[in-house]
Protein backbone atom coordinates (compact mmCIF):
# COMPACT_ATOMS: atom_id res chain seq x y z
CA UNK A 1 0.00 0.00 0.00
CA UNK A 2 1.44 3.34 -1.06
CA UNK A 3 2.03 5.82 1.77
CA UNK A 4 0.89 9.41 1.28
CA UNK A 5 3.81 11.04 3.09
CA UNK A 6 2.39 14.56 2.60
CA UNK A 7 -0.96 13.92 4.27
CA UNK A 8 0.62 11.67 6.87
CA UNK A 9 2.93 14.49 7.95
CA UNK A 10 0.17 17.11 7.86
CA UNK A 11 -1.98 14.85 10.06
CA UNK A 12 0.82 14.75 12.65
CA UNK A 13 2.21 18.28 12.45
CA UNK A 14 -0.57 20.30 10.85
CA UNK A 15 -0.84 22.09 7.53
CA UNK A 16 1.43 24.90 6.26
CA UNK A 17 -0.26 27.79 4.44
CA UNK A 18 1.17 31.00 2.97
CA UNK A 19 -0.34 34.10 1.32
CA UNK A 20 1.97 35.46 -1.41
CA UNK A 21 1.88 39.15 -2.34
CA UNK A 22 1.69 38.36 -6.05
CA UNK A 23 -2.06 38.35 -6.92
CA UNK A 24 -1.49 35.78 -9.70
CA UNK A 25 -0.27 33.29 -7.10
CA UNK A 26 -2.58 34.37 -4.30
CA UNK A 27 -5.69 33.57 -6.36
CA UNK A 28 -4.33 30.05 -7.00
CA UNK A 29 -3.78 29.40 -3.28
CA UNK A 30 -6.89 31.10 -1.88
CA UNK A 31 -10.64 30.57 -2.10
CA UNK A 32 -13.77 31.79 -0.33
CA UNK A 33 -16.37 29.40 1.07
CA UNK A 34 -19.56 29.71 3.11
CA UNK A 35 -17.49 28.95 6.21
CA UNK A 36 -14.81 31.53 5.43
CA UNK A 37 -11.50 31.87 3.61
CA UNK A 38 -9.47 28.76 2.84
CA UNK A 39 -5.78 28.53 1.88
CA UNK A 40 -4.02 25.72 0.08
CA UNK A 41 -1.50 23.75 2.15
CA UNK A 42 2.00 23.97 0.69
CA UNK A 43 2.69 20.36 1.68
CA UNK A 44 -0.37 18.25 0.82
CA UNK A 45 -2.28 20.64 -1.45
CA UNK A 46 -5.54 20.50 0.53
CA UNK A 47 -7.43 23.72 1.25
CA UNK A 48 -7.43 24.66 4.94
CA UNK A 49 -9.97 26.88 6.69
CA UNK A 50 -8.56 29.91 8.53
CA UNK A 51 -5.89 32.57 8.24
CA UNK A 52 -2.59 31.69 6.48
CA UNK A 53 0.42 30.95 8.65
CA UNK A 54 2.50 33.55 6.83
CA UNK A 55 2.46 36.10 4.05
CA UNK A 56 4.85 38.14 1.93
CA UNK A 57 6.89 37.77 -1.26
CA UNK A 58 6.71 34.38 -2.95
CA UNK A 59 10.49 34.04 -2.63
CA UNK A 60 10.13 34.13 1.18
CA UNK A 61 7.63 31.26 1.28
CA UNK A 62 8.76 28.38 3.51
CA UNK A 63 10.46 25.49 1.76
CA UNK A 64 8.22 22.63 2.86
CA UNK A 65 9.50 19.04 2.41
CA UNK A 66 7.09 16.98 0.33
CA UNK A 67 6.75 13.52 -1.20
CA UNK A 68 10.00 11.59 -1.51
CA UNK A 69 11.79 14.24 0.55
CA UNK A 70 9.56 13.36 3.50
CA UNK A 71 10.16 9.65 2.91
CA UNK A 72 13.91 10.24 2.87
CA UNK A 73 13.64 12.24 6.09
CA UNK A 74 11.79 9.33 7.74
CA UNK A 75 14.56 6.91 6.70
CA UNK A 76 17.28 9.28 7.93
CA UNK A 77 15.60 9.57 11.31
CA UNK A 78 15.31 5.80 11.55
CA UNK A 79 19.07 5.59 10.92
CA UNK A 80 19.60 8.39 13.46
CA UNK A 81 17.81 6.40 16.16
CA UNK A 82 19.81 3.29 15.27
CA UNK A 83 23.07 5.27 15.47
CA UNK A 84 22.06 6.83 18.81
CA UNK A 85 21.23 3.43 20.35
CA UNK A 86 24.48 1.95 19.05
CA UNK A 87 26.47 4.94 20.31
CA UNK A 88 25.01 4.66 23.82
CA UNK A 89 25.71 0.92 23.88
CA UNK A 90 29.34 1.51 22.86
CA UNK A 91 29.66 4.12 25.63
CA UNK A 92 28.51 1.50 28.15
CA UNK A 93 31.04 -0.99 26.77
CA UNK A 94 33.83 1.60 27.00
CA UNK A 95 32.92 2.36 30.62
CA UNK A 96 32.91 -1.37 31.39
CA UNK A 97 36.37 -1.79 29.82
CA UNK A 98 37.67 1.21 31.79
CA UNK A 99 36.33 -0.15 35.09
CA UNK A 100 37.71 -3.59 34.25
CA UNK A 101 41.15 -2.08 33.62
CA UNK A 102 41.16 -0.54 37.11
CA UNK A 103 40.15 -3.76 38.90
CA UNK A 104 41.52 -6.43 36.61
CA UNK A 105 42.88 -8.73 39.34
CA UNK A 106 39.68 -8.61 41.40
CA UNK A 107 37.56 -9.42 38.34
CA UNK A 108 39.91 -12.28 37.43
CA UNK A 109 39.55 -13.84 40.89
CA UNK A 110 35.77 -13.44 40.82
CA UNK A 111 35.59 -14.98 37.35
CA UNK A 112 37.73 -17.95 38.41
CA UNK A 113 35.52 -18.52 41.48
CA UNK A 114 32.34 -18.57 39.39
CA UNK A 115 34.06 -20.76 36.79
CA UNK A 116 34.87 -23.34 39.48
CA UNK A 117 31.23 -23.29 40.62
CA UNK A 118 29.67 -23.68 37.16
CA UNK A 119 32.23 -26.10 35.71
CA UNK A 120 30.60 -29.26 37.22
CA UNK A 121 27.14 -28.05 36.20
CA UNK A 122 28.12 -27.59 32.56
CA UNK A 123 30.08 -30.86 32.63
CA UNK A 124 26.85 -32.61 33.61
CA UNK A 125 25.35 -31.34 30.34
CA UNK A 126 28.44 -32.49 28.43
CA UNK A 127 29.82 -28.99 27.89
CA UNK A 128 33.46 -28.27 28.71
CA UNK A 129 33.79 -24.67 29.90
CA UNK A 130 37.60 -24.85 29.73
CA UNK A 131 37.36 -25.16 25.94
CA UNK A 132 34.54 -22.64 25.49
CA UNK A 133 35.32 -19.80 23.01
CA UNK A 134 33.59 -17.29 25.29
CA UNK A 135 35.57 -18.36 28.36
CA UNK A 136 38.75 -18.36 26.29
CA UNK A 137 38.10 -14.81 25.10
CA UNK A 138 37.49 -13.60 28.66
CA UNK A 139 40.64 -15.30 29.96
CA UNK A 140 42.59 -13.77 27.07
CA UNK A 141 41.31 -10.32 28.07
CA UNK A 142 42.80 -10.82 31.54
CA UNK A 143 46.22 -10.93 29.90
CA UNK A 144 45.93 -7.43 28.42
CA UNK A 145 47.96 -4.69 30.07
CA UNK A 146 46.27 -1.80 31.85
CA UNK A 147 47.50 0.70 29.22
CA UNK A 148 46.11 -1.46 26.40
CA UNK A 149 42.68 -1.61 28.02
CA UNK A 150 42.70 2.16 28.52
CA UNK A 151 43.54 2.60 24.83
CA UNK A 152 40.65 0.29 23.87
CA UNK A 153 38.27 2.26 26.11
CA UNK A 154 39.43 5.53 24.52
CA UNK A 155 38.95 4.19 20.99
CA UNK A 156 35.50 2.92 21.88
CA UNK A 157 34.53 6.33 23.27
CA UNK A 158 35.80 8.02 20.09
CA UNK A 159 33.76 5.61 17.98
CA UNK A 160 30.68 6.21 20.14
CA UNK A 161 31.13 9.97 19.76
CA UNK A 162 31.17 9.60 15.96
CA UNK A 163 27.97 7.54 16.14
CA UNK A 164 26.21 10.11 18.34
CA UNK A 165 27.32 13.00 16.10
CA UNK A 166 25.96 11.08 13.11
CA UNK A 167 22.68 10.54 14.96
CA UNK A 168 22.18 14.25 15.67
CA UNK A 169 23.15 15.30 12.14
CA UNK A 170 20.94 12.68 10.47
CA UNK A 171 17.96 13.60 12.66
CA UNK A 172 18.16 17.18 11.38
CA UNK A 173 18.99 16.01 7.82
CA UNK A 174 22.35 17.83 7.69
CA UNK A 175 24.33 17.15 4.52
CA UNK A 176 27.65 16.95 6.40
CA UNK A 177 26.15 14.17 8.55
CA UNK A 178 25.19 12.23 5.43
CA UNK A 179 28.79 12.41 4.19
CA UNK A 180 30.09 11.44 7.65
CA UNK A 181 27.70 8.50 7.86
CA UNK A 182 28.65 7.15 4.44
CA UNK A 183 32.42 7.52 5.02
CA UNK A 184 32.41 6.19 8.60
CA UNK A 185 30.09 3.28 7.82
CA UNK A 186 31.95 2.28 4.66
CA UNK A 187 35.26 2.40 6.54
CA UNK A 188 34.08 -0.30 8.97
CA UNK A 189 32.57 -2.60 6.34
CA UNK A 190 35.85 -4.53 5.74
CA UNK A 191 36.12 -5.15 9.50
CA UNK A 192 32.54 -6.43 9.66
CA UNK A 193 33.19 -8.74 6.70
CA UNK A 194 36.37 -10.03 8.40
CA UNK A 195 34.42 -10.74 11.60
CA UNK A 196 32.00 -12.88 9.59
CA UNK A 197 34.92 -15.00 8.39
CA UNK A 198 35.86 -15.59 12.03
CA UNK A 199 32.37 -16.32 13.35
CA UNK A 200 29.02 -16.11 11.58
CA UNK A 201 25.92 -14.93 13.46
CA UNK A 202 22.56 -13.58 12.36
CA UNK A 203 23.21 -10.34 14.27
CA UNK A 204 26.49 -9.73 12.40
CA UNK A 205 24.84 -10.53 9.06
CA UNK A 206 21.91 -8.21 9.78
CA UNK A 207 24.26 -5.41 10.88
CA UNK A 208 26.39 -5.78 7.74
CA UNK A 209 23.36 -5.76 5.43
CA UNK A 210 21.86 -2.74 7.21
CA UNK A 211 25.11 -0.78 6.92
CA UNK A 212 25.56 -1.62 3.23
CA UNK A 213 21.97 -0.56 2.48
CA UNK A 214 22.45 2.65 4.50
CA UNK A 215 25.60 3.57 2.54
CA UNK A 216 23.95 2.92 -0.84
CA UNK A 217 20.67 4.60 0.08
CA UNK A 218 22.19 7.81 1.45
CA UNK A 219 24.85 8.11 -1.26
CA UNK A 220 22.34 7.64 -4.09
CA UNK A 221 19.25 9.46 -2.79
CA UNK A 222 21.25 12.42 -1.46
CA UNK A 223 23.48 12.49 -4.56
CA UNK A 224 26.71 12.50 -2.56
CA UNK A 225 30.19 12.50 -4.13
CA UNK A 226 28.75 13.77 -7.43
CA UNK A 227 26.44 10.77 -7.90
CA UNK A 228 23.28 11.35 -9.97
CA UNK A 229 24.15 14.96 -10.69
CA UNK A 230 25.65 15.82 -7.32
CA UNK A 231 24.75 18.74 -5.10
CA UNK A 232 23.31 20.85 -7.94
CA UNK A 233 20.65 18.27 -8.77
CA UNK A 234 20.02 17.72 -5.06
CA UNK A 235 19.30 21.41 -4.49
CA UNK A 236 17.03 21.49 -7.55
CA UNK A 237 15.12 18.54 -6.15
CA UNK A 238 14.71 20.26 -2.80
CA UNK A 239 13.35 23.43 -4.35
CA UNK A 240 10.98 21.57 -6.65
CA UNK A 241 9.47 19.96 -3.52
CA UNK A 242 7.85 23.28 -2.55
CA UNK A 243 4.32 23.61 -3.90
CA UNK A 244 4.70 27.39 -3.74
CA UNK A 245 7.54 27.24 -6.27
CA UNK A 246 5.49 24.95 -8.48
CA UNK A 247 2.67 27.51 -8.41
CA UNK A 248 5.11 30.35 -9.08
CA UNK A 249 6.56 28.52 -12.07
CA UNK A 250 3.06 27.95 -13.43
CA UNK A 251 2.30 31.69 -13.05
CA UNK A 252 5.43 32.71 -14.87
CA UNK A 253 4.70 30.30 -17.71
CA UNK A 254 1.16 31.59 -18.00
CA UNK A 255 2.37 35.20 -18.09
CA UNK A 256 4.93 34.42 -20.77
CA UNK A 257 2.22 32.91 -22.96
Amino acid sequence: MKIDWDRRTCARRGHVTYAPDDPRLRIRLHARTALGDVWRCLRCGDFVLGEPHGSGPAADAPLVPRGTVLRDLFVLRFLAVERAVRGMFIVLVAVAVWKFSNSQDAVRRLFDEYLDVFRPVFRHFHHDLDHSPVVGSVQKAFGYRHSTLLLVAGLLLAYALIELIEAVGLWYAKRWAEYLTVVATAAFLPLEIYELTEHISWLKIATLVLNILAVLYIALTKRLFGLRGGRRKFEEERHSASLMEVEESAGVVSASL
